[in-house]
């Protein structure tokens, strides 16, 4: 695809986000930056949280990941419905009853000063890696279709991408990424279904029941399996996708400051419903469209000789013509900066809220703190980037949820032990506990196959890093505080 199209393309793509931030950010204060002032729409709430909560990850790790795992992948998937029907029922009523900003606030009501930072900081690892990580799957694709051929070195290419970030979201905060992230789940929904469709007519498919044919035929469709020493099993995978929803989106500042900039609980509550429905529906797209591409490598005589990251964007920029180049380069795009630009305005907020206290500060100096915070994760997430591009070798959809497991457990064990249990706890020995406990799990994860009769821990990593937080948390019983507890 020449180089000089896609600069085009991108520059008229990020004039109009920052067209819309400038529009949106007029009168903006730090209210406006951290809660929208609690007035967004709850349809565009959910349409954007499509966006960022499938990135750039799932739009090129999904498809290309079919070839080894096929469709197992729905299986997690399935296990996401559960998970945000509990994120609706319980988390987020709570979250509007306490009024929350930041999430991890409830921690200190509930628990105490120590729990609070440190289930705080865990999501600032969390996130700073794993949107750092989404964030270098669009790095690659923009240095191997723009910046690469224009002689632009892959270091400069990251700074320029977390540049562009910066600019439409410094102002306006989640009040502008409400509708950029609405605008660009359009682009990534528009351009896998274009892709599909184009796709479809090179294979001169007919309909829809002609594509479904196909993808059922192509040895790549199969969903369910039931083997318990297979890391695909049904039970595993599915168990792993409720807990996986729960942490990364009801317990992410993320995700949730979307929710919690909704005018009620009700409207919030329909944003989280219809979100699940068209999410389900995006992903198993997104599956459908791996195996057809796999189909079309083998008619056309191509080989799949790229990493499994690399082989829809080698296709779609080499194979597949300019329509769905220029489809493809838009949705990679519009994915991860809907999931880019969101974490780096949550992790600006957790950060101002949980460690400087700016709720406790006049207009002026609140505004100057999440200026240089905001410039600070932008700066974090530059390294983080240069740093996984040295030495990942894996699968980036496995690397993601991998780091998951062990950062998202302990907040998995802090907010259920709070939710189902009001034993109070000694809360200066929490941070310890939350450190032990991702090291007790990856000491079984490395040897589990020797120590379970061959079977091998998956997502399933996050539940048992969670238990061990929520068995620690239970012998860290506060007796001179005795049964009482917080109410929150």
């Amino acid at each position: 695809m020449n180089p000089y199209i896609s600069l085009v393309i991108l520059t008229v793509y990020f004039a109009m986000l920052i067209a819309v931030s400038i529009y949106t950010s007029k009168g903006a204060d730090t209210n406006t930056f951290f809660t929208a002032n609690r007035q967004s729409p709850w349809y565009l709430v959910a349409f954007g949280m499509i966006g960022t909560s499938l990135s750039g990850v799932t739009f090129v790790s999904v498809p290309g990941a079919v070839a080894n795992i096929q469709f197992s992948y729905f299986q997690v998937v399935l296990g996401y419905i559960v998970g945000y029907f509990i994120i609706g029922t319980v988390l987020m009523p709570m979250y509007y009853r306490l009024n929350l900003i930041s999430i991890y606030s409830y921690l200190e009501q509930r628990f105490g000063f120590w729990s609070y930072k440190t289930g705080s900081a865990f999501f600032l690892l969390s996130r700073t890696v794993g949107s750092a990580v989404r964030l270098y799957v669009a790095a690659q694709v923009l240095q191997i279709a723009l910046f690469k051929p224009l002689g632009v070195p892959f270091e400069v290419a990251v700074a320029i991408t977390i540049l562009l970030i910066w600019i439409y979201t410094f102002k306006g905060g989640v009040k502008t990424i409400i509708v950029t992230d609405t605008l660009q789940t359009f682009f990534l929904i528009t351009a896998v279904i274009l892709t599909i469709v184009l796709v479809s007519q090179e294979l001169n498919l007919k309909g829809v029941s002609d594509i479904w044919s196909t993808v059922q035929e192509s040895g790549y469709a199969q969903v369910f399996y039931w083997d318990t020493n297979d890391p695909k099993f049904f039970y595993k995978q599915f168990f792993a996708g409720v807990f996986i929803a729960i942490v990364m989106t009801g317990l992410d500042q993320d995700l949730m400051q979307k929710n919690l900039t909704c005018k009620n609980i009700g409207e919030a509550q329909k944003n989280m419903f219809w979100f699940t429905i068209v999410l389900v529906i995006v992903n198993f797209l997104f599956l459908s469209l791996g195996a057809l591409l796999y189909v079309y490598a083998t008619a056309k005589g191509i080989p799949a000789t790229v990493k499994t990251d690399e082989f829809y964007p080698m296709l779609a920029l080499n194979h597949l013509g300019i329509l769905v180049g220029v489809t493809f380069l838009l949705g990679i795009t519009a994915a991860t900066y809907a999931s880019s630009d969101s974490a780096l305005t949550a992790l600006t907020t957790a950060f101002c809220i949980d460690f400087m206290n700016i709720e406790k500060k006049p207009e002026r100096q609140r505004s100057k703190i999440k200026f240089w915070v905001h410039i600070g994760f932008s700066v974090v997430f530059y390294l983080v980037i240069l740093i996984f591009n040295r030495l990942n070798s894996k699968e980036v959809i496995t690397a993601v949820f991998d780091l998951a497991g062990y950062t998202y457990g302990p907040l998995l064990g802090l907010f259920s032990f709070g939710l189902f249990l009001k034993r109070p706890v000694k809360d200066r020995w929490v941070p310890l506990l939350c450190i032990l406990a991702p090291i007790a799990t990856y000491i079984i994860n490395d040897n589990s196959a020797e120590w379970f009769n061959g079977y091998k821990f998956g997502f399933e990593r996050l539940i048992i890093n969670g238990l061990f937080v929520f068995a620690g948390l239970w012998l860290l019983y506060d007796r001179k505080t005795g049964s009482a507890s917080p109410s929150v």
